[in-house]
């Protein structure tokens, strides 16, 4: 009984503890979930400041934190992507790019010159077997410095119409 009384006494020193942790993990992350549950905290410590027994301390600060997480976080992270560039870069960039083969393509490799100009090593994907030199592909997905293919029918010009 005696711990649980310290315990009680003491646990603005917690909460100033867990405030502190959250706010420097929300530094490090931001991505407003520990803020939110920093601001909880604070709720607690406001609730345990007006003398409330631990068990109501904790419900207060779990409530709010989740009202803000729920309700404020996902407004402020609109509002915060709200000016980003949605252009894929890097990796997903190549996810769909057009390339012609360079090299026999199999499951086991090959190459592919993709339309930006890279030429990387490829393989076919389960339902290719062999896409031949000069067949135009389409990148399905990248895994490490291998570029995973589909054949993709020519393009076939559309017929001319006489006026």
């Amino acid at each position: 009984m005696e711990f649980i009384t310290a315990v009680a006494q003491f646990a603005w020193i917690g909460w100033i503890v867990l405030i502190a942790v959250f706010l420097v993990i929300e530094m490090l992350t931001l991505d407003f979930t520990f803020l939110m549950l920093a601001i909880g905290s604070v709720a607690g410590l406001a609730v345990d400041l007006f003398g409330a027994p631990i068990w109501l301390q904790v419900l207060v600060a779990a409530v709010v934190a989740a009202l803000l997480i729920f309700g404020l976080r996902p407004p402020l992270l609109r509002r915060l992507r709200r000016g980003e560039d949605p252009t894929p870069t890097n990796v997903a960039a190549l996810i769909g790019m057009a390339g012609q083969v360079v090299s026999t393509v199999t499951a086991l490799g090959g190459l592919a010159k993709l339309s930006n100009g890279e030429t990387w090593t490829a393989r076919a994907t389960a339902s290719a077997s062999e896409i031949q030199v000069g067949a135009p592909v389409r990148v399905d997905r990248i895994d490490g410095a291998i570029a995973y293919v589909t054949a993709v029918p020519a393009v076939s010009a559309p017929p001319e119409v006489d006026a």
